[in-house]
């Protein structure tokens, strides 16, 4: 049977003006989406990914930006042709959330603060559908139900802020999948979503894909998850489309010296590494702008950087040695739920429920669990950022939920946080610059504004990113861009303790690679102490000495991190690790071998 075609990108360049050149993001680009497959699109930060996915939707700023040659070939649900490119806005508007939906990659920004979730997605379903208002909230329900939302009925009626980053994108999912699109666009959905969750929303967009023969083109820096559930994958690098084809092709002979370095970046499961393998390692452009091939041999590169059991062993002895630089006792952090007109407590929300533990200085110790597990609700307590119910927290031997705010402002620069969410951790009215800097001012960091400056540029160069970078704001960058950008900012004041909240979520692998060596590499050099708070499994095991299993505000299991990995004590802990895509060329053939007796089955 002939596939028939959704959507034919031909030679398309989008290109952006800048003060001093037009900077082509996306650089001549051809590839045919048909209905019922999956193209999953990959690349590092800023290589064009998401700007192909705002070319489609015709959502590109203009100015800056421009679709200045190629065609975008789209076959409407009623069998018309058009071209979206030289689509009229009034006729785009038919097509985008009904026919081409699309999940943006930061739900916070992406949802309306002054709106209740339930509304949201109904407008959506009333724009669309000629349903009662009743029938859409009905629906509205049914597909929080479906995305895994607790109590959709009162989600329904909740604001943005009142939910956790996983369930915020829960709620983009539902909307755009309200309309039965033919076409979903799916830009890094996944990225805020716990293991299990994830696993969830993957089968169910595999099963409406089935259900309605629809097309995806899902962005996503996970290769794992492309692994197990793309059919065709795209490589983009610097704008331009480096290698594409079947998903075994790519993974099990992978040709362009970028797609090998990028399978290198993963963190693995089966083995411990001193440091992750990073694209440097493998390729470097020639002075002719040419790619040079570096290493062919990723598999050597990989073993060459993994670590002994006995060499672990020996560094958490010297480790364990060392003093304790924070104890929490018995924490909890409880939010009402329900409370009488006068305004009395009836209920409370348990985020953090009588939770122990201490960290060692110089140690990196791992917080996982689902969203909504109470794990961003128990970093923020320890700064004092959410308000503890009772118990005790220790930084230095020192009290710090009965400190005097006084005190606390001067024990807080020496504690630091990079939150979850990068856009809307910075201000969007002030340059990158000024946000890194501000901090250092408030504390009286550096007598003077140039030697500020200085030391603004050299945190910029730790996070990879250049001196130019100073001067623009938080809007001109890419997501991951802005994560390193928050990274920097948090490292103006010389902390010693850090909570990363899944600080490297938004990040493509190699970009994330790149984090997670600089974090450690600076960890070595400035002997700091991290809670490395992650719903991925793969990088809090790469990351940390201990592991913390948190579920329902409470601690599930703690211990070594490789030693939970491999041998899991419950059956929660064991679920996590079974949800986690692993992207191996087994995995891949079971998975094609599944679609294969969907499409026999249908």
């Amino acid at each position: 049977m002939e596939k028939r075609p959704l959507l034919e990108v031909k030679n398309l360049v989008t290109q952006f003006k800048t003060e001093d050149e037009y900077i082509k993001a996306v650089n001549d680009i051809s590839f045919t989406l048909y209905k019922g497959e999956t193209i999953g699109i990959v690349g590092e930060s800023g290589s064009g990914k998401s700007v192909t996915s705002l070319s489609i939707m015709q959502l590109i700023p203009n100015p800056p930006g421009k679709i200045t040659h190629g065609e975008i070939i789209y076959h409407t649900k009623a069998g018309k042709t058009v071209d979206l490119v030289k689509t009229k806005n009034d006729e785009m508007r038919n097509y985008r959330g009904n026919e081409i939906a699309m999940i943006f990659q930061e739900p916070m920004t992406s949802l309306n603060p002054v709106i209740t979730c339930g509304n949201q997605v109904m407008e959506s379903i009333l724009i669309h559908q000629k349903i009662s208002k009743k029938e859409a909230r009905a629906k509205a329900i049914h597909l929080f139900n479906e995305v895994q939302l607790p109590t959709p009925e009162l989600m329904l009626d909740r604001y943005p802020h009142q939910l956790s980053g996983g369930q915020k994108q829960r709620v983009m999912i539902a909307m755009a999948m309200s309309c039965n699109p033919n076409i979903l666009i799916a830009d890094e959905p996944t990225t805020a979503l716990d293991v299990t969750v994830q696993k969830t929303i993957l089968d169910l967009m595999q099963k409406l894909q089935q259900q309605h023969n629809m097309g995806i083109l899902f962005i996503t820096h996970d290769l794992g998850v492309i692994a197990e559930l793309a059919d065709k994958v795209v490589v983009m690098y610097k704008g331009k489309i480096v290698e594409q084809g079947p998903v075994l092709q790519i993974f099990s002979n992978p040709q362009h010296p970028y797609t090998r370095s990028l399978l290198a970046c993963r963190p693995p499961l089966d083995k411990r590494l001193v440091r992750l393998p990073v694209v440097s390692d493998f390729m470097r452009r020639g002075d002719d702008g040419e790619i040079v091939e570096l290493n062919k041999n990723v598999s050597a590169a990989v073993n060459s950087l993994a670590i002994t059991v006995e060499e672990r062993k020996q560094q958490h002895i010297e480790l364990y040695k060392r003093d304790k630089i924070l104890e929490i006792q018995n924490l909890k952090t409880w939010f009402p739920a329900e409370k009488t007109i006068f305004g009395k407590v009836l209920s409370y929300t348990k985020a953090v429920d009588d939770v122990t533990f201490d960290v060692y200085e110089g140690e990196t110790l791992g917080l996982v669990g689902e969203s909504g597990c109470g794990k961003t609700t128990l970093g923020r307590s320890i700064l004092k950022l959410s308000e503890a119910h009772d118990g005790k927290i220790f930084y230095k031997r020192e009290e710090l939920l009965r400190m005097k705010e006084s005190d606390f402002r001067e024990r807080r620069r020496h504690m630091q946080i990079i939150f979850q969410d990068p856009y809307s951790s910075l201000n969007p009215r002030i340059t990158i610059g000024d946000s890194i800097m501000e901090p250092m001012k408030v504390h009286n960091i550096l007598p003077t504004a140039k030697e500020r400056r200085d030391k603004v540029y050299d945190l910029l160069k730790k996070v990879g990113m250049e001196d130019k970078f100073f001067s623009r704001y938080p809007h001109e960058f890419s997501g991951g861009q802005r994560q390193r950008i928050c990274i920097a900012r948090a490292l103006a004041l010389n902390p010693e303790f850090i909570i990363c909240d899944e600080s490297v979520s938004a990040l493509d692998v190699s970009v994330q690679a790149q984090v997670l060596n600089l974090l450690n590499d600076l960890k070595k050099e400035f002997k700091f102490t991290y809670i490395f708070i992650s719903h991925d499994l793969s990088v809090v095991k790469f990351m940390s000495d201990r592991m913390v299993v948190m579920q329902k505000g409470k601690i599930e299991e703690m211990g070594d991190a490789d030693e939970i990995y491999n041998n899991p004590k419950t059956d929660y802990t064991r679920k996590l690790i079974n949800s986690i895509p692993k992207g191996t060329l087994e995995d891949i053939k079971a998975s094609i071998s599944k679609k294969e007796l969907n499409v026999l089955s249908t």
